[in-house]
Order: structure tokens, then sequence, then C-alpha cells
């Protein structure tokens, strides 16, 4: 039902990953029922047949880039819209069982990318160890409690989930890399404007037009609308034809980015709406401090012009 809350969530699983810690900083979601899913796809899937009512998946990693997957299972299938974004930080841990000593640790295991994001702080304090690849930091957390292994790299819910004990923490060598998720739903009317939100959009160029990604941005810049991120990703259709995937400051309710989307709609082969939703601030406040618009593109200079073409139509203007 439209304006209904959801709570059911889904999430990139295992339990015990950075997923479902980040799941979990949703209050909705922290009064419901939360189920993970084997894949991006799986869990969104489960949204567009209705087993769930939202699925939270990542985005983009400050140190690796955008999830590809997310993006093309986005760009596919029946719409889907982000109503949320929740941004976490990647703090990884050395766990093993208790009563296991660092100097001990012969094996340790991680999932590729944790270990590639800590190897500097592994070849200074475990030169020795062999790090072996596991399917997700949840999956690495659960083979230390079981003794497959001595050690894990996992996340904190993960070593917290697996009664592990922290042989080390911060082992990343990147302090301050984050993982930004995007909580998914059915497309429904998306939250209100705060004065600090995100739009994101997907894009499909004409192909055969000279400067055809260039009309497309100028659209997005003559109207003041900054574009914090863009994307491409192969469509899968033809060698070099891709579809872009936008992040814009705004909100959809704004008038300027109403007309950019117009203005989109009119020079793009198609666009998809992706979602509406308050930027994440780290301190809680997502969305209440406004931002606003540059100088001649607020609501109400929109409104002002409107009327002033209104009148010299009418034969009125003074």
């Amino acid at each position: 039902m439209p304006g209904t809350p959801p709570t059911r969530f889904i999430y990139l699983g295992p339990e015990g990953t950075f997923a479902e810690q980040a799941l979990r900083t949703v209050p909705a979601a922290e009064r419901g029922t939360r189920t993970p899913a084997r894949s991006v796809g799986e869990a969104l899937d489960s949204v567009r047949t209705g087993e769930a009512d939202a699925a939270l998946v990542p985005l983009e990693n400050s140190i690796g880039g955008a999830v590809g997957v997310t993006l093309d299972e986005m760009a596919e299938g029946e719409p889907l819209v982000i109503t949320r974004e929740v941004v976490l930080p990647v703090e990884f841990v050395l766990g093993a069982r208790p009563g296991t000593a660092l100097e001990n640790v012969r094996s340790v295991a991680a999932h590729p990318q944790a270990s590639t994001q800590c190897r500097n702080w592994l070849r200074g304090h475990l030169p020795d160890a062999v790090v072996v690849d596991v399917l997700s930091n949840g999956a690495a957390a659960g083979g230390a409690a079981s003794g497959e292994y001595d050690a894990a790299v996992c996340a904190p819910i993960g070593a917290a989930r697996h009664r592990l004990a922290v042989l080390a923490d911060k082992i990343a060598d990147h302090p301050d890399a984050v993982t930004r998720f995007a909580l998914v739903s059915r497309p429904g009317p998306p939250p209100p404007p705060t004065g600090d939100d995100l739009t994101s959009l997907a894009v499909y160029i004409a192909h055969d037009r000279v400067g055809a990604l260039l009309s497309v941005l100028m659209e997005l810049a003559v109207r003041g609308v900054n574009l914090t991120r863009i994307e491409s990703r192969p469509t899968g259709e033809a060698l070099g034809r891709y579809v872009f995937f936008l992040d814009c400051t705004g909100h959809v309710a704004d008038v300027r980015l109403g007309e950019a989307l117009q203005g989109l709609r009119r020079v793009c082969a198609d666009v998809r709406f992706l979602g509406s939703y308050p930027r994440h601030r780290f301190d809680g406040t997502a969305g209440d401090r406004p931002v606003p618009a540059p100088a001649g593109l607020s609501d109400a200079d929109y409104a002002d012009a409107a009327a002033w073409l209104a009148r010299i139509r009418a034969g009125t203007q003074s």
C-alpha cells in the first residue's frame, strides 16, 4: 500500500557483513524483519515480486569504485527506486577464537576485497600467515569460529556475531574508506524534499548523435544542477553502447531539477528515474540542513520567470 512503512527487509548476505551492519542503522529495519540474500539480483528481485518491502545493496566503495552488478540490476528489469542512502565506514578487524595469540596465527580467512584493503597491515603484522580467499566477510568470521582458519579479516558485526576475540581493530590500509549502500523499494512517491537531496538516474544517450553526452551535461549545467557522480556501464547490446548513471544534487520536486529531467527526456534515447532521497550525513542529520539554490535558480525565481512569460504572452506585461 502506498505510504506504508516497510517492515520486511532483505540485504546482500550472508549475516555478519557490512551490508547487515548498514541496514541496522535504518530505524525501520531494526524494528522489522531482516533476511540475507545470496546476491544483489536475488535481493532486488525479492522486492520486485513483493516478497520483501525494501532491499539494501551496495552502490560504491571509496576504494574499489562502483558496484557494477548493482548498477546493471537497477538499469534492467522492473523499475525500482532508491529511497535512502547509507554511507558506512569500512572498519576491518582481525578476529579469532578466544585464547588465540597473534603470533600463533598461521592462516587468515578473508574476502579478496578485504585482504586487498588490509594488505599492508597483514604484510607488516602477519608476514608468514597464509591468506585464504572466502566468499564474504561473514564466511571469513564463520571459518575462524569453526576452527577452519586461525583468524579472519571481517567486519566488527561479524566478529561479534561469531563471538570472536578481536586481536586487532582498524586494520584497513585506508582508514577513511567508506561503502555507500542504497535502500531500494518498488516505485512510489519519493520521500519529501529536505533541501539537501540527491537524485539518481540511468541515462541512455543517442549514440548516432555528435555531442550526445555533452547535451546531457548541458541540461543539468544550465539549470545549476550539480553532477556529483557519473558512471558508464555497457548495455550488452553491442560494443560501444553504454548507459550512464548520474547522481545529481536536488530533488525531483525541485522546479530546476524537474525542468532538467524534462530536458533529458527530450534529448536522450531513454531515461530511467532511480530515485530522489536525502543525502547521508555522518552526524545523523541527513537532509536537515537545506542547501540554497544558486542565484536565479530557486523555485521562486522559476515561478517569477514563468509569471513574467505568461504576462508577455497575454499582452499584459508592464
